[in-house]
């Protein structure tokens, strides 16, 4: 077996998996754009085919997002093509192996971060690549936060990699914590809590320890007791500490209860704000952010509610 073989094994596997599944849907390339576009997604026929060719694959920002899309026309299983496309090429001097931070970097007291982690075992998280992370959030007519559900893709870069972690801060301590429940894909294992820090951690048992190469799918939730809902500093935030390929965060409010005003930032690991943009929520209380190859750094949207 030659050097070259497993990078060309892998360069196949994602148009293999888009011819396969594109067969599979019993839909022409015509009436696969024909759907991309009701959901407002611009991709030429041409793309496509070459994407299952193998002449091209996805990697504008543009492309890569329109790739989730693409997997819910045809009916396969979230993350699943997005995760065989590999790890993002290099751009400029910038190494993405080596700007993994730890996970009390992105506090700004780290200290009872630190304590609470020492409660619980993470130690294969960082075997873990991050491709793609979805998190839902409902928040009711109270202005409480009901759910937030979180979908994760990720691939090992080690043989044993068998958890990951997950950290919730209930930003106003006293709050009552929700519960972790998890999806069908992971099991949770030890919880830990500060109640004076109003800080939740947690282990996410993976189905079967992974071999390096291997892509999983997490989904698991976090549970507000209720009603009535507790309600927080009205913002959502998420913490990476390693780069991300795609992030999308839905909000879903209750029609009867809209803000007037929604934002989505971005912040450096220091919390220095990068960017801001205006977000639109529709009428029946839907609203979206995305981000493109982030991180590390955090990525909020925050909301106003009418006096």
């Amino acid at each position: 077996m030659t050097a070259e073989q497993p990078e060309s094994m892998a360069a196949d596997a994602f148009p293999t998996a888009l011819r396969a599944a594109i067969q599979a849907s019993g839909l022409s390339l015509d009436r696969i754009q024909y759907r991309l576009r009701a959901r407002g997604v611009s991709i030429s026929v041409t793309a496509l085919s070459y994407w299952q060719s193998g002449r091209r694959r996805p990697e504008r920002a543009e492309s890569l997002a329109a790739l989730g899309h693409l997997e819910d026309v045809l009916g396969v299983p979230t993350g699943s093509l997005i995760a065989l496309l590999g790890p993002p090429r290099p751009r400029g001097r910038v190494n993405r192996e080596s700007s993994r931070l730890s996970i009390e970097a992105l506090w700004g007291n780290t200290e009872p971060i630190a304590l609470l982690l020492k409660r619980i075992d993470f130690t294969t998280d960082a075997a873990l690549t991050k491709l793609s992370q979805h998190d839902r959030m409902e928040i009711g007519a109270d202005r409480g936060e009901k759910l937030i559900g979180v979908r994760q893709v990720f691939r090992a870069e080690r043989d044993g990699a068998d958890r990951t972690i997950m950290v919730y801060d209930l930003e106003l301590p006293g709050r009552p914590f929700p519960r972790v429940v998890a999806g069908d894909t992971c099991r949770i294992g030890r919880v830990a809590r500060d109640e004076d820090a109003g800080l939740i951690a947690a282990e996410i048992l993976l189905d079967r320890p992974l071999g390096r190469g291997d892509t999983t799918i997490v989904d698991y939730a976090l549970q507000h007791p209720g009603p009535p809902y507790s309600r927080g500093d009205d913002s959502y935030c998420r913490k990476f500490t390693s780069p991300v390929r795609e992030f999308v965060l839905e909000l879903r409010f209750d029609p009867r209860a809209l803000p007037t005003y929604l934002e989505q930032y971005t912040a450096d690991p220091d919390d220095q704000v990068t960017s801001r943009r205006k977000l639109e929520i529709s009428p029946d209380g839907k609203a979206h952010a995305v981000a493109l190859d982030f991180g590390p750094g955090i990525m909020c949207v925050r909301w106003e509610w009418p006096d």
